[in-house]
């Protein structure tokens, strides 16, 4: 009896297991049909800006002072993200010599030409926290002394051309919108209402939730051994582009880093800090861009689209040398604090486009001028 029980039961649970299988790859299907169907081109290579647009984002800039002070510490106001700097080094960014004609705009508009440059590595998260934790990381590149009139400009950055990147290649969000509603749920500290605003399954942004969780990546070994890219598109010229920066190792000496204790809370510090100060080794990146194909679906306005490297591959235009250095000094590292980075402390040729960029124009000039005033700083 107690025999053909289990018998009944080992049967009744493979076809209940057959059955979630069968059902979920017709999910897998209806879902791959759906998103062919919705990301065909062909698409705009111009910016297209909701009425509302101008609204929701000063509410975003009120959400993000509010994240701010959530995660102050005892003397100082950090950034609404990236609080934690692995570091803030000196590099050399230099235009290819035989750069494509097409792409010779802005700061690349001089083959060879060689750009001194800050460089800021972080981690995503509006408070410092270990490193061994999954979290976006980030980097930022200044270059100095850029003349011509930017289309943000302070006194401060008056010279500065900057490339604000990080290390996955899609947003977890398409616009201002979702933006909005997403980080004022983060703000409340009720993150679960980020991509499940209701009840209703037709609010849920579940591609958007596994966008995010691919964002949260383990620590790499090192912050120059992974790859940093713009996400939000840019103007370069007449052409639409995105830009990413990869690891270049084979324009540099060869170099194994020794094992770096990831227990400790700074390890991605220490493993910066042992080539380039103690070893003495520079680091060595590219800089590529990847020109929109509007007859593809290649959105401005959705960052959680990655654009098809098959269709429109990446084109290297520049190379970052980062030297060996001296870096770590209270001095510079209270000078990084200090550094506002901006897509919009940019030439002209080299303006961002799209919704979440211009988001950034205002949330980020809003949260450092809060943050400098706050902290005292010029």
């Amino acid at each position: 009896m107690l025999k053909r029980f289990w018998l009944w039961l080992g049967r009744l649970l493979g076809k209940v297991l057959l059955f979630l299988i069968v059902v979920g790859l017709l999910g897998w299907a209806a879902g791959e049909a759906y998103y062919s169907w919705k990301f065909s081109g062909p698409v705009s290579s111009e910016e297209e800006i909701p009425a509302d647009e101008a609204e929701l984002t000063q509410g975003i800039i009120e959400d993000a002072i509010r994240v701010v002070e959530q995660h102050r510490d005892n003397t100082r106001v950090m950034r609404d993200a990236h609080a934690k700097a692995h570091g803030c080094v000196k590099a050399r960014f230099t235009v290819l010599p035989d750069l494509d004609p097409a792409l010779r705009q802005g700061v690349f508009s001089e083959p060879g030409k060689t750009w001194q440059t800050w460089m800021r590595l972080s981690n995503g998260n509006a408070y410092p926290q270990f490193d061994r934790v999954r979290d976006a990381r980030g980097m930022a590149i200044k270059l100095l002394d850029v003349p011509g009139k930017k289309l943000l400009e302070t006194p401060a950055s008056a010279g500065n051309q900057d490339f604000v990147m990080f290390n996955h290649s899609v947003f977890f969000v398409r616009d201002v919108a979702e933006y909005k509603l997403n980080f004022a749920a983060q703000a409340d500290g009720k993150k679960v209402l980020a991509f499940f605003p209701s009840l209703d399954p037709r609010t849920w942004e579940l591609r958007h939730l596994f966008i995010a969780l691919q964002t949260l990546s383990p620590a790499p070994e090192s912050p120059v051994t992974t790859t940093y890219s713009s996400v939000a598109p840019f103007k370069l010229g007449n052409h639409a582009i995105k830009y990413r920066v990869i690891p270049d190792p084979q324009s540099c000496p060869p170099y194994e880093l020794p094992a770096q204790n990831t227990a400790l809370p700074n390890f991605l510090r220490n493993a910066l800090y042992q080539q380039l100060s103690l070893d003495r080794v520079p680091a060595c990146f590219a800089l590529q861009v990847q020109r929109q194909n509007p007859d593809h679906y290649m959105p401005i306005e959705d960052t959680s689209v990655e654009w098809s490297e098959a269709i429109a591959p990446f084109e290297t235009v520049a190379t970052i040398k980062v030297p060996a250095q001296d870096f770590d000094s209270r001095e510079q590292n209270l000078f990084c604090d200090n550094l506002s980075f901006n897509p919009w402390h940019a030439l002209p040729e080299h303006r961002p486009i799209g919704g979440i960029n211009r988001l950034r124009k205002a949330v980020y000039e809003a949260v450092s001028v809060y943050r400098h005033e706050r902290n005292d700083t010029d």
